[in-house]
This record gives structure tokens, C-alpha cells and sequence, in this order.
């Protein structure tokens, strides 16, 4: 693996953690919403990775080709951003103007502790790549160190 392909590596993960934050950041801040366009309360969010490689198969990264192709296209990235399609919560308040007939309000499907708990995860993640990505950065810096001396 070459000096760049690490470093796309390591941008690439940089990119998508910092998606997975922003739709973290939505959920928490949708957590109370009981109305979207569509009606419904707001549906969490989560964002689906995938590997950023085209040969899938493990004969096809054997061969010399593929071995040229993997390291151009390295690292992860965003296969989408799906809806949570767990059940709505139901919250007893009959005051609220969302309620049924029998006082009941349907909340968002979003839990603020799994939310937080996701955020450090990503947080964690995108703290690892900045790292993998200095690193890099000193090897290739001590490589031109060792031309000068």
C-alpha cells in the first residue's frame, strides 16, 4: 500500500464518520418532533457503510489487475442513509395537539442514550482515522528526512 492510497484510506473513513455525525446530530435534535411532512412523526436515521473496492471477490483480488484497482480505490464509503423502521414510541399526553382519541401521542422512534452512545462511537472512529492519517503523514515526512541526510 502506498503512502497515498493510506492517506485516501484514511480520508475516506474521515468523510464518512463525519456524515454518520451529522445524521447523529439530526436524530437528537428530531427526538421530540411528532410531525414531519408526511405526518408521521420524524423516523431515526442511520447511515450505512460499505467497502470502497470493486473486486468482491476474493480470486479477483488475487490477480495482479485487481491488486492495481484496490489500492486506487480504498478505504469505505456511504452506501445510503436508510430509515429506522422500528415502532414509533406512544407517549400518554392528552394535551398535545398530536393526540389520538384516546390521549396517546406518537414520538419519534429516536432513544438519546443508543444516540449518544452512537456519537462517541463515531467520534472514537473519526479520532482513529486523524491519527492513521498523521501517521502516514510522519512516515512519508521521515522518508524525505532519510534522502536528505
Amino acid at each position: 500500500m502506498g503512502i497515498f492510497s493510506a492517506i485516501n484510506t484514511s480520508a475516506t473513513g474521515l468523510t464518512a464518520e463525519r456524515l454518520r455525525m451529522d445524521v447523529i446530530a439530526k436524530n437528537i435534535a428530531n427526538v421530540n418532533t411528532t410531525r414531519t411532512e408526511n405526518g408521521l412523526p420524524y423516523r431515526r436515521q442511520v447511515v450505512v457503510f460499505e467497502e470502497n473496492c470493486n473486486n468482491k471477490t476474493f480470486s479477483g483480488f488475487l490477480s495482479n489487475e485487481s491488486r492495481k484497482l484496490f489500492h486506487k480505490e480504498g478505504g469505505v464509503k456511504v452506501k445510503g442513509i436508510m430509515d429506522d423502521k422500528s415502532p414509533f414510541r406512544r407517549t400518554f399526553d392528552p394535551g398535545h395537539p398530536d393526540a389520538d382519541q384516546d390521549g396517546y401521542v406518537l414520538m419519534p422512534n429516536v432513544d438519546t442514550v443508543i444516540e449518544m452512545v452512537n456519537m462517541i462511537s463515531a467520534t472514537r472512529a473519526y479520532e482513529a482515522n486523524v491519527t492513521a492519517l498523521n501517521a502516514t503523514k510522519d512516515m512519508a515526512v521521515k522518508a524525505l528526512e532519510i534522502g536528505r541526510a
